[in-house]
């Protein structure tokens, strides 16, 4: 089973993320949390008991199917989806064929019980998730004495493979986050190969560094575009490598494009919180429009960058300073978090007075705890699938740069840990006044500008229609793109790619599905529609600047900055 294919990537995509308020409560109060099922547990034993007859029934068709399996007549296959029983041998030798047959007939069983238990739905998420975390650490594939492609790879190389394997979990078990390497730690190299594009830092504060990046157009759009990214990781992701960098491509369509890089925090900023990151863009849109002579920017954000930024416009709003916002745009960004899905069923009062308490004994929230939540939330695409890579075949994991970029784990201060905990889980921002920035309360209905906003339709972390939901929640026009792809490919998703799609309709109504069913599908990536969009917005063309900087602000270092390089 190898690591390196296209659906191994996707899945990744996929799963580099997760819901904000989950991720951070997960990671301040450890995995163990959600496999402990609680009430959920005691809930699931009186729905079952009240039903005898739903357990014996599933126990008798188990025992039938195992029996099936035993005397070699059974049909049960793996879904042609599940890259765990590829290997030929799991359907030609008799011995792992009845192996795997056990398992899925098990596992199957198992899982129906659960989903004809009557649980609510908080309950059935809790128990699922550690229902299926367990049947995915059971199946057979990750047995190195019953994996075919173990077997024969210890074979072929006289043992090799297996004290290769043993020598890469010692060393992936010896520090945190404890889990398989996705990516070797040498495989890329922050400004040598990611976030090459040309720039230069044009402000440091304590929080953040600004970079501006270098035209290459004989002209440019007199409104600058500045994109704020997420604050759980480097800000790269949206200037990945050449020719998979969205600031590059957008610079080269004209637009004067500004990126924030937030600094990787430590126990000393344990007090910065919304406010902090919030005044972090401001300061940053001063800086742009002093430097452009714009007094309209752009303003972008994305993830938990774009809840920060959104929240800032409500407060240029609020104090009747919008018109420095030219358009807002928004990257897989939630701001409504109903109906979120596990996020929902799992996170409560309680967990974030345990979580926000854990932070501030520390004064942050470490890096490598969001690197396991990461993993554990998708075991067999992020733990299991690199298991069988690197330690039964004991292989180097390939390399791969939106992995890199994820392995490349930043901290989160204990006051801002604490903030988007209480945002998320008392969902504050669909209710005027409730949360506040800078002192102003946020109404997100306040912020009439334009909007673009992008969601993955096959992002399991913010589902598109929760994205669809928060983008109702804002005024202005909004534009909806939804992508064919997931979470974090839904942003690094440059043109060239023959299977890339995205869907729009021309109005966006209440409910997503209308949406949907209004919307037309259109081939390539979502990047060059954002481009005209932004032609749109950002004003006229004017000659484009021979020298960064500008109006008494001279750069301070090359980009990629230094606070990318903050471990």
């Amino acid at each position: 089973m190898s690591a390196n294919t296209d659906s191994d990537r996707s899945a990744a995509e996929d799963a580099a993320a997760v819901p904000l308020d989950l991720l951070l409560a997960d990671a301040a109060t450890s995995m163990l949390r959600r496999v402990n099922l609680g009430g959920s547990g005691l809930r699931l034993a009186a729905a079952l008991a009240v039903r005898p007859r739903l357990v014996a029934g599933r126990g008798r068709q188990l025992a039938g199917e195992l029996a099936r399996i035993g005397v070699g007549r059974s049909e049960v296959q793996p879904s042609r989806r599940d890259r765990r029983f590829t290997d030929p041998a799991w359907a030609g030798n008799p011995l792992l064929r009845r192996a795997m047959q056990a398992y899925l007939a098990a596992a199957e069983s198992a899982a129906g019980v659960v989903a004809e238990a009557g649980l609510d739905e908080r309950d059935a998420e809790r128990v699922n998730f550690v229902l299926t975390n367990l049947l995915d650490a059971l199946a057979p594939s990750n047995n190195p004495l019953l994996n075919p492609a173990a077997l024969k790879a210890a074979i072929d190389t006289g043992g090799g493979s297996a004290v290769a394997g043993l020598r890469h979990f010692l060393a992936d078990m010896a520090v945190p986050p404890r889990i398989p390497s996705m990516v070797e730690p040498d495989a890329f190299e922050v400004g040598v190969d990611l976030a090459v594009t040309p720039g230069s830092v044009v402000l440091r504060t304590a929080v953040s560094e600004l970079i501006q990046y270098r035209p290459v157009t004989p002209t440019v759009r007199q409104v600058p575009l500045l994109i704020v990214p997420p604050v759980i990781n480097k800000y790269y992701v949206l200037d990945l490598a050449p020719g998979r960098s969205l600031a590059e491509y957008l610079v080269s369509t004209g637009v004067q494009v500004f990126m924030m890089s937030w600094r990787n925090p430590d126990a000393r900023h344990a007090k910065w919180d919304l406010d902090t990151y919030g005044q972090a863009v401001l300061d940053a849109m001063d800086v742009t429009a002093r430097i452009t002579g714009s007094e309209r920017t752009a303003l972008a954000g994305t993830c938990s960058g774009g809840i920060i930024a959104a929240m800032v416009a409500a407060h240029l709003a609020h104090v009747g300073q919008q018109d420095r916002i030219a358009a807002l745009t928004l990257l897989v960004t939630v701001l409504d978090q109903a109906r979120a899905g596990l996020a929902s069923a799992v996170i409560d009062e309680r967990t974030v007075r345990v979580a926000a308490a854990a932070s501030r004994a520390r004064g942050y929230l470490d890096g490598r705890s969001l690197a396991e939540v990461f993993a554990w939330l998708r075991p067999n695409d992020l733990i299991w699938n690199y298991w069988v890579n690197n330690y039964l075949l004991g292989k180097k994991p390939p390399p791969f740069d939106i992995l890199f970029w994820n392995a490349d784990t930043t901290r989160m201060t204990a006051g801002l840990h604490r903030d988007f905990l209480e945002l998320g889980a008392a969902n504050t921002l669909v209710r005027p006044g409730t949360a506040t920035m800078l002192g102003s309360p946020v109404d997100l209905s306040a912020v009439n500008r334009d909007s673009y906003i992008v969601a993955g339709i096959t992002d399991h972390i913010c589902p598109w229609q929760s994205c669809y939901r928060s983008a109702r929640l804002l005024g202005g026009q909004p534009r909806f793109v939804l992508s064919t792809s997931g979470h974090i490919a839904a942003m690094v998703n440059p043109p060239g790619n023959e299977k890339a799609s995205y869907q729009l309709a021309q109005k966006c109504p209440d409910d997503p599905k209308e949406w949907l069913r209004q919307a037309e599908t259109r081939q390539g990536t979502w990047w060059s529609d954002y481009a005209g969009w932004l032609t749109e917005h950002c004003g006229e063309e004017n000659a484009a600047p021979t020298e960064l900087g500008g109006s008494g602000l001279s750069p301070i270092g090359e980009a990629p900055g230094t606070y990318v390089y903050d471990r």
